[in-house]
């Protein structure tokens, strides 16, 4: 038993790098799936803001629409920037090769950065640029160090006021989080009724139980 405990004990840093390791400044992130609001906002933002270079590879545009709420009409006037049709994913015309040269790594897919980095990371991140003369782009980042990402929301968060603009941030890690699990909210729905029907299944059970072992006993 003292080698078991021993055992798990040492492998906690383990497992603490594989979970990232602790940062002072990622905070929490109040995710509320079910505010739609703040998703179709952080749909727009992500369009205007972060489209330019990542994609959405594992997300479709018609898909997007329906589980938002927002008229596909409008999603391919005013979200779809290439001649991507409404049932395509939500690919960039970035070449990669050309990306990979001028930022010397081609931007990551985001369809699962909020699973892969957890949603109160991703929000820590998008607040936690800061101005460093010493970075190519002019900006650092507290969550991410020598991030080689540039600050694409500066003139956002210059026009903003602090609270608008982390409701802002929020709104994107609302649609990311969403994109990373579209059928969350259903998963979840679904799961109530599965545990209802476990426990009235129980019953049976329990009395099919005393039925069998009556004799034996």
């Amino acid at each position: 038993m003292k080698k078991l405990v021993v055992l798990l004990l040492s492998c906690l840093p383990v497992l603490a790098f594989a979970a990232g390791g602790h940062n002072e400044h990622v905070v929490h992130a109040p995710i509320n799936l079910q505010d739609k609001v703040s998703k179709q906002r952080g749909a727009q933002l992500f369009v205007n803001y972060c489209m330019g270079c990542h994609s959405l590879e594992y997300q479709r545009y018609g898909r997007m629409a329906d589980d938002l709420g927002i008229p596909r009409e409008l999603v391919m006037e005013h979200m779809n920037f290439t001649s991507e049709q409404i049932g395509d994913q939500m690919n960039n015309a970035m070449p990669k090769d050309e990306a990979s040269t001028w930022f010397g790594a081609a931007p990551p897919d985001l369809t699962m950065v909020s699973r892969l980095r957890t949603p109160d990371w991703l929000y820590s991140y998008l607040i936690s640029f800061y101005p460093d003369d010493s970075r190519p782009y002019g900006y650092n980042n507290h969550v991410f160090p020598s991030v080689g990402m540039p600050h694409v929301m500066a003139d956002l968060q210059e026009e903003l006021s602090e609270e608008d603009f982390k409701q802002a941030m929020l709104d994107i890690t609302h649609f990311l989080t969403y994109t990373a699990e579209p059928v969350q909210l259903e998963r979840e729905r679904l799961g109530v009724y599965v545990l209802v029907f476990l426990f009235i299944l129980l019953i049976p059970a329990y009395l099919l139980k005393k039925e069998y072992w009556k004799d034996v006993e």
